[in-house]
């Protein structure tokens, strides 16, 4: 299960996430990320209750952040010891803005 708390406020989005960011979930962000990126400048996932990411998880990640390479900025934040490891061995870490 993915919650997903999301607020809008003038240009910049803060995604909150937390559960479990996976094959089954990941298009529920996927389709929440398509609506909200168009006009963005800023999007800040929160990732301080998100437990587990995988492979899916991380392409739903690339695809927002190859769009906000053209139209701003994409940080991660509050991303967890098991996340970062994941991140560190596929090489994300070096993709990501990680805070």
């Amino acid at each position: 299960m993915l919650n997903i708390e999301k607020t809008i406020e003038n240009g910049a989005a803060v995604f909150a996430l937390g559960g479990r960011l996976d094959t089954t979930t990941a298009p529920e962000l996927e389709k929440e990320l398509k609506e909200s990126l168009p006009g963005l400048t800023e999007l800040v996932l929160d990732f301080d209750k998100l437990e587990y990411i995988s492979s899916t998880g991380l392409r739903v990640l690339l695809a927002a952040q190859k769009v906000m390479n053209e139209q701003g900025v994409m940080k991660l934040v509050h991303v967890n010891e098991t996340i970062m490891e994941i991140f560190e061995v596929t090489g994300f870490s070096e993709i990501l803005t990680i805070e």
